[in-house]
């Protein structure tokens, strides 16, 4: 089943969402990641800036304020991965989450890629809804995993379950 999100709704509240990287509030995007997040704890402040960079951005704003974010790795080509994704606590339970995860599929630069990617431990029935499946031949898949150590030195304990 794939849904779809009506994009005036949102933008009548408030809410936008843009590619455009001079609008992203870095503070506010590294401070959910490093100590929000399950997946990114730890990660560098160089780091993070240079995957910026280096990916394709999306963020959620209302009113200008930064709500939400999305980064795609890809060559908008062949594939891509979506990673980083989130919203906001304060703007949690409007459809934000689903209308971003349209939005980035729908991109016309990401039209016609082979292969989608993600890791989630909780939002299967998110990607779900865009058809996101589980991977089909996982024995296909390999990687070279190496989790952010934390300040105290410590591995974080999602980081530890691959994600």
């Amino acid at each position: 089943m794939k849904v779809f999100i009506n994009n005036d709704a949102f933008l009548k509240k408030g809410f936008s969402i843009s590619t455009d990287k001079s609008l992203l509030n870095f503070e506010a995007i590294y401070n959910y990641l490093d100590k929000e997040s399950y997946w990114a704890k730890g990660i560098p402040v160089e780091k993070l800036k240079i995957a910026i960079e280096n990916s394709f951005c999306f963020g959620v704003y209302h009113n200008k304020t930064q709500a939400g974010f999305a980064r795609i790795v890809t060559d908008k080509a062949t594939f891509a991965y979506i990673c980083d994704v989130f919203i906001l606590p304060e703007f949690r339970n409007k459809s934000l989450s689903k209308w971003l995860i349209q939005t980035i599929t729908r991109h016309p630069e990401l039209q016609g890629l082979r292969r989608w990617s993600l890791a989630t431990a909780d939002a299967h029935g998110l990607y779900s809804q865009f058809g996101f499946t589980e991977i089909t031949r996982p024995e296909s898949w390999m990687e070279i995993f190496t989790p952010y150590q934390m300040p105290n030195g410590e591995e974080d304990e999602h980081k530890k379950a691959n994600f």
